[in-house]
């Protein structure tokens, strides 16, 4: 499904077949799941194929490697230009990008001492697809951020958002909506909520959640827009009575809530805030000038 025979991935510097390429069955990632890693998107455009927000990705990767003491010895300018030319090689044009930084054999519980780096890529439609998502409030909630560096995008951490999937899926349900340790409204597996009520929208401010960059977009474009946005501490039942939601991720992009759990918002999503975002995240991540690398 990812690869074949030919496809190519970036490992510490050179480029190579995705079929021959290995990995230490000691690592620390795999048995501790102590790495940091990225989701990044390329979509065509009248000139051609370009990574959107490349240069905020590895930006982010670097900081969530510091926040959990992994070192990270990369040129940030050299894995975006690392990206775009993993794409040419590839001929990949709207594709999925992921960055993994992952440590050496260690079975201690103490920092490694080298890690390596690894960028795939693959054709990859909107995670959740394109039709409005049904929603159950999930039985986890989000790690207390005392327990964990909440805003780090850290491999071990997505234990708690399977956990989340599996259990809406198995209910019959698309996804999950996880709450926080303290009953707020949080985020959802993989990506950031946010809800419109009266012509408002409100999503969940930082410090439970993850900083999406998708989550940052959308921030700017109703800017832009005009919309007014309130970010604070939300109980569920401010959703229950909201007109209509989304999630937005950049393996999501922006996707529209139909309903959670027996709550079915009433607004038409035609005519709902989050279109109107939508259709304006569609069309900005395929703008030349905003678009930070060019394949």
């Amino acid at each position: 499904m990812y690869y074949n025979d030919n496809t190519l991935i970036y490992l510490d510097g050179e480029f190579v077949k995705a079929n021959e390429a290995s990995t230490d069955l000691y690592s620390q990632t795999l048995h501790y799941g102590y790495g940091v890693f990225e989701g990044i998107r390329a979509y065509v455009t009248e000139d051609g194929t370009q990574v959107f927000k490349s240069h905020e990705h590895y930006e982010r990767l670097k900081r969530s490697a510091e926040l959990i003491q992994i070192p990270f010895a990369y040129d940030v300018k050299a894995l975006v230009d690392a990206t775009d030319e993993l794409l040419r090689r590839n001929k990949l044009t709207d594709a999925y990008v992921r960055p993994l930084v992952f440590c050496d054999p260690n079975m201690t519980l103490a920092r490694p001492n080298n890690v390596s780096i690894m960028i795939c890529a693959w054709e990859w439609g909107a995670y959740l697809g394109d039709k409005q998502l049904r929603l159950t409030v999930s039985s986890y909630c989000r790690p207390h951020p005392r327990s964990i560096k909440i805003e780090a995008k850290v491999c071990g951490h997505y234990v708690n958002s399977i956990l989340a999937t599996n259990e809406a899926k198995d209910k019959g349900y698309d996804e999950a909506l996880l709450l926080d340790s303290d009953g707020f409204l949080a985020e959802g597996p993989g990506a950031n909520l946010f809800f419109e009520k009266n012509g408002v929208l409100f999503t969940p401010q930082l410090g439970n959640i993850l900083p999406g960059i998708t989550r940052a977009t959308v921030l700017e474009l109703a800017k832009e827009l005009g919309l007014e946005v309130q970010q604070g501490l939300f109980k569920p039942n401010e959703l229950f009575e909201a007109d209509s939601a989304f999630y937005c991720g950049t393996a999501a992009e922006v996707i529209g809530i139909a309903s959670v759990d027996e709550t079915v918002f009433p607004k038409a999503w035609k005519d709902s805030l989050g279109k109107k975002l939508q259709d304006a995240y569609s069309k900005r991540v395929r703008e030349t000038s905003n678009v930070l690398s060019k394949n």
